[in-house]
């Protein structure tokens, strides 16, 4: 950061080589620390990005012109989430009932986790791709959630498992045990194909083929999952007869599980031409879901840090990638209680998305989700770090994704079901639609979070979640795609630009436990901003040009 006197705005040596030092990690091939693998072969270097933001600069940049959709999504554990039957089990008559909370809370769309027929808890091994499972309800159920979320203005996306089956499938079944199957092919077995059964899996599971009846089966996250030969047109096919099937059901869209290893299996096939190869099978999927609804809402799962991986699948197959790397400098951020110049990285890396996906791409913005550690106990339960995260997130460009419990601050940390544990509805833990197939180990007793008692407090967490929708609903500039970096001069304040259209808006975030001072000044292409809008603290002062803010606070200032 720069110390001193007025705010610049310009850039400085050491703050651009700090900034740029970031975005060159954002740009290299850097994999999620959960999914270890080498290292990809990018053709995109750091040079090729500046370039890429002189040219961005240098014109109207596509992602600043282009009016971005902004939904706030709210992620839903389907199985810890809400009761409709009383059996403990979350299901799809429990999320019709709370219904109304989501729309209260601001929510605009629901990513359900897998709702098919499985063997696992979780889901992600499945059975029958065109059915219910029957521990979450019916297919009626599911068409009233539909009927009744789209009553409310709120989309449904469906979590979509298409790289891999359920072991119990019957595709797999008969692929097995009759080599003459047509289903044979629908799986990789390393002796049909004269492959040696050893290496490495992109997931980091160790060796990525199991034995089974004298063969071996690809499976790289678990041998409960074997994976689709996607370079099977029946296979393909399938798939996207599948997801046809879902649109025509009402669904708004999918959340893709595990897209990028449709190829990326081992962990040597980190690399471009694997890349290339899902990308160019995910562009065959959207022209296919195209036909049903060109408007349906596609958001992969990349679990990658870096911008150049996530990129590529931005050109006509996703509307959005999981902005994994966005979601971990922002925990940093509040942690530190300093800014770390995420808004000059988010706009470089919003300029190569747009040059990437002529404009069409939204970012998908979180804090986490069903796969990493709660937000609450990844910030060591410090309530004030949980509410600026929030405002952080709930200020950023993209759609918004809440992870259920996010907004009461839930606890929770690895094994996965301690961080999928039921949503505390009651302080007592009882009550209509609580789930109860888990205990509550993390989120249980007389401090643990719950939306009884939460809704009753107007300065809980969860309040907070619901007024910062509400900015985003009422304020035009927090809905479009424009983010431009605002330098001042005081470290524990993080800065920054929202634009949409005419509309401009400067955010300001004390993230420090003390009272925080800095000054606005305009300069060339940036506006005085000299009115307050809105603020999280009433005791914020602007006079003069000098800014007052309390700590742990947020403001919006308009010019």
């Amino acid at each position: 950061m720069i110390n001193g006197s007025a705010p610049k705005f310009v850039y400085t040596l050491p703050r651009w080589l700090a900034s740029a030092a970031m975005l060159a990690v954002l740009l290299s091939g850097c994999s999620s620390p959960s999914n270890p693998a080498p290292a990809a072969t990018s053709s995109t270097t750091a040079s090729e990005a500046a370039s890429t933001n002189q040219q961005a600069q240098s014109t109207e940049s596509t992602a600043a012109a282009t009016q971005q959709e902004s939904t706030v999504y709210y992620e839903i554990f389907v199985r810890s989430f809400a009761d409709g039957n009383g059996d403990g089990i979350g299901d799809l008559k429990g999320i019709t009932a709370k219904l109304d909370y989501l729309k209260d809370l601001g929510v605009g769309g629901i990513w359900l986790t897998p709702i098919n027929p499985s063997p696992s808890y979780h889901g992600y091994d499945i059975i029958d791709h065109r059915a219910i499972n029957p521990d979450f309800g019916t297919m009626a159920d599911f068409d009233t959630l539909i009927k009744e979320a789209h009553k409310r203005n709120i989309k449904i996306i469906m979590d979509l498992v298409v790289n891999h089956t359920s072991k119990m499938n019957p595709w797999f079944i008969q692929s097995a045990k009759d080599e003459k199957s047509k289903y044979r092919s629908w799986y990789t077995w390393a002796e049909d194909q004269n492959l040696e059964p050893e290496g490495a899996s992109a997931t980091g599971s160790g060796n990525a083929w199991r034995p089974l009846l004298g063969s071996h089966y690809l499976a790289p996250f678990s041998d409960s999952m074997p994976d689709l030969n996607f370079d099977n047109p029946e296979v393909r096919g399938e798939i996207e007869d599948i997801g046809q099937f879902w649109l025509k059901k009402g669904v708004d869209g999918f959340r893709l599980d595990a897209a990028k290893h449709i190829y990326e299996n081992l962990q040597t096939d980190h690399n471009e031409a694997t890349t290339a190869k899902n990308v160019a099978w995910w562009q065959e999927f959207r022209s296919k879901m195209n036909e049903v609804d060109p408007k349906a809402y596609v958001v992969g799962e990349v679990w990658e840090k870096s911008a150049a991986s996530v990129a590529a699948y931005l050109d006509r197959a996703f509307d959005s990638g999981f902005n994994f790397g966005l979601a971990e400098q922002i925990l940093n951020a509040v942690s530190a209680e300093k800014d770390n110049n995420l808004a000059f990285t988010l706009k470089r890396t919003h300029d190569f998305y747009a040059q990437k996906s002529n404009g069409k791409f939204i970012d998908a913005v979180f804090l986490s989700n069903h796969d990493q550690n709660r937000v609450m106990s990844a910030l060591g339960g410090d309530i004030h770090h949980a509410r600026m995260a929030a405002s952080i997130l709930l200020t950023l460009p993209g759609n918004p994704f809440i992870y259920y419990g996010e907004e009461i601050g839930m606890k929770g940390s690895k094994p996965d079901e301690e961080i999928r544990e039921p949503m505390q509805w009651y302080a007592a833990g009882k009550g209509i639609e609580q789930t109860t197939w888990e205990p509550a180990a993390n989120n249980s007793g007389k401090d643990a979070p719950s939306v009884e008692a939460e809704l009753k407090d107007p300065n809980s967490l969860l309040s907070h979640y619901r007024e910062l929708i509400t900015w985003r609903k009422q304020i035009p500039a927090l809905q479009g795609s424009g983010i431009d970096e605002y330098t001042q001069d005081n470290g524990n304040i993080m800065a920054y630009v929202r634009t949409s259209g005419k509309d401009t808006v400067l955010v300001v975030h004390n993230l420090s436990s003390k009272e925080q001072t800095t000054t606005l000044t305009s300069s060339a292409g940036v506006p005085a901003f000299k009115s307050i809008l809105k603020t999280t603290d009433s005791a914020s002062k602007l006079d003069g040009g000098k800014l007052l803010l309390p700590p742990y606070s947020t403001v919006i200032v308009t010019p």
